[in-house]
């Protein structure tokens, strides 16, 4: 089940795998196999990535972050495919991302002997880029009756789905808050407003998915590929500065409208 309807569905630069991970999903469709259990499979290919990226593997560390965005977008597909949403699944899946993005970034700060202050910037640019993105895509989403684990604000613990804890909803809830929560804030006072007017248009998404995880691997991959990792810090903290263009241009389609 797609995440939006026809008529809406953008070019998502973020999404270049969801294609393979449908078919990952198909394949695990009749199996044991569960969300997630893809998730842990994607933690192992980032922490492999971090590893090549230790060794000087590039090539082979690019390969595996770009399977880690492929599988990021399996464990989703399995979800709908056998229709087993859940809290916990939501939650775990976004606690590993920010957990390795930091690794990956500390990682690359240390082999291009970046100080530890721009690595940090660096993160938490990404961070708030990423927020962006997933701001604007799920209120989308849920504008237009997609699913709803993702909530637009994350604040109250939700209750279990069929099939899980609620004790493990709850722990997982707050860890991600913790992770979050200030991120969460920004991007929310910034434009707390998003959810009012009209839709947001195609190209304007399109645009907004360059700050998506996977589009991020993606660039970080094609910079250890061209052998230009210093490049990688000072670039994500510099496209940052596409945030207030974007959330200006959101406010300004949504007035128009």
């Amino acid at each position: 089940m797609s995440k939006l309807p026809e008529a809406h569905k953008f070019v998502d630069l973020s999404d270049y795998g969801r294609s393979i991970a449908r078919q990952i999903a198909l394949t695990l469709k009749d199996t044991s196999a569960t969300p997630v259990q893809v998730t842990y499979s994607f933690v192992v290919s980032g922490i492999m990535a971090i590893a090549c990226i230790v060794e000087g593997y590039y090539f082979l560390a690019a390969f595996f972050l770009v399977l880690k965005s492929i599988l990021d977008a399996a464990d989703g597909e399995l979800a709908r495919i056998k229709n087993t949403p859940s809290y916990t699944g939501r939650y775990l899946d976004s606690i590993s991302d920010i957990l390795l993005n930091a690794a990956i970034l500390y990682t690359i700060g240390f082999i291009t002997n970046a100080s530890l202050y721009w690595t940090v910037l660096a993160f938490l640019c990404i961070q708030l880029q990423g927020t962006l993105y997933n701001y604007y895509y799920v209120i989308l989403r849920s504008k237009l009756n997609g699913d709803t684990t993702s909530r637009i604000i994350e604040i109250g613990i939700p209750k279990a789905l069929p099939g899980e804890q609620q004790s493990t909803v709850t722990f997982l809830y707050k860890t991600y808050r913790i992770l979050y929560g200030a991120f969460d804030a920004i991007i929310y006072k910034v434009d707390p407003n998003a959810e009012e007017g009209s839709i947001t248009p195609n190209w304007l998404m399109t645009i907004v998915s360059t700050f998506g995880l996977g589009f991020q691997l993606l660039l970080i991959a094609l910079f250890l590929i061209v052998g230009l990792p210093e490049y990688i810090i000072p670039f994500f903290i510099g496209y940052t500065i596409m945030i207030p263009v974007l959330i200006i241009t959101r406010i300004a389609v949504r007035t128009e409208k």
